[in-house]
């Protein structure tokens, strides 16, 4: 634990000293997804025992163990398919992965289409399918269970589409929630008082207003503006998110607006497509 605290810290103080690296977007939408992933880098987390085809590298619990790395992805978790004409994200989920940005975003509409393939991996083999979109995501790769960065979350798991969770011990979130006996969870709802998520909160997850998925493809939007994010899921606003900070070493809270986009890999297969991104500089009038 010690270490790995160590390893946090270090990993905040390098997000607080190094160069910003953040380029502005054209005022338009602007494509994510190429033939060639030339917007992302990959990150492979550890494999697990159970994937055969890896034969020189050691093997682990799918968390603990030695990740794969940078941009070291043999069995190809992340790869682009043409289906009838236009380029898809294949995410096989046989590892635990994260596809990031190579460039960090703030004050961004984001929007993806989505949707479940059929395999499941260990070790999620008997759990919900599992995905997810992180955000200001900071600090080195593999940070968090050796395979993602530290970051917000868009979730993205059967019946949960559109949850929050705080991925890192560092940071928090508020939302307005109210709290039910029987699901031991907090709901988002913008009716009831706020309370603070991750860091110094009520939990580590909110989950969305309601389920709003789709058995087929689902479009997924992001939208962050200053310290805001809003999660909307099939054109429905399912979570709110204000107040997002980050803890340095120094226990001093500073805003979290900006950093890298993160789309995982998670024990289960999955399609994104028509992945976009445009700046602004206001809430977009469907969702104020």
């Amino acid at each position: 634990m010690k270490q790995y605290l160590h390893f946090v810290f270090f990993a905040i103080l390098l997000y607080g000293c190094k160069k910003d690296n953040s380029i502005p977007l054209n005022n338009n939408w602007t494509s994510l997804l190429t033939k060639d992933l030339s917007f992302w880098d990959k990150f492979i987390g550890v494999p697990h025992y159970s994937i055969i085809g890896l034969p020189d590298h050691p093997k682990g619990d799918g968390m603990n163990g030695i990740p794969l790395g940078l941009n070291n992805d043999p069995l190809n978790v992340f790869s682009v398919e043409e289906i009838d004409g236009e380029l898809v994200l294949h995410i096989s989920g046989e590892i635990y992965g994260g596809l990031s940005t190579k460039q960090e975003y703030g004050n961004y509409h984001f929007k993806a289409e989505f949707k479940w393939g059929e395999q499941k991996y260990e070790p999620r083999l008997d759990q919900k399918r599992d995905n997810g979109l992180l955000y200001h995501a900071y600090g080195l790769q593999g940070a968090f269970w050796n395979v993602w960065m530290n970051s917000q979350e868009f979730q993205i798991q059967e019946g949960d589409m559109g949850d929050y969770f705080a991925l890192g011990p560092v940071m928090d979130i508020q939302a307005e929630n109210i709290y039910t006996d029987n699901e031991q969870a907090w709901i988002y709802n913008p009716d009831k008082p706020a309370q603070m998520f991750g860091d110094t909160g009520v939990s580590g997850r909110c989950r969305r207003i309601k389920n709003m998925e789709r058995a087929n493809w689902n479009t997924l939007e992001l939208i962050c503006l200053n310290n805001q994010s809003i999660h909307v899921v099939n054109g429905k606003v399912v979570m709110v998110l204000n107040n997002s900070r980050l803890r340095n070493s120094s226990g001093i809270f500073n805003p979290l607006i900006k950093g890298k986009i993160q789309i995982q890999s998670e024990g289960a297969e999955a399609y994104f497509r028509n992945i976009q991104i445009k700046p602004i500089t206001q809430i977009p009038e469907p969702y104020r």
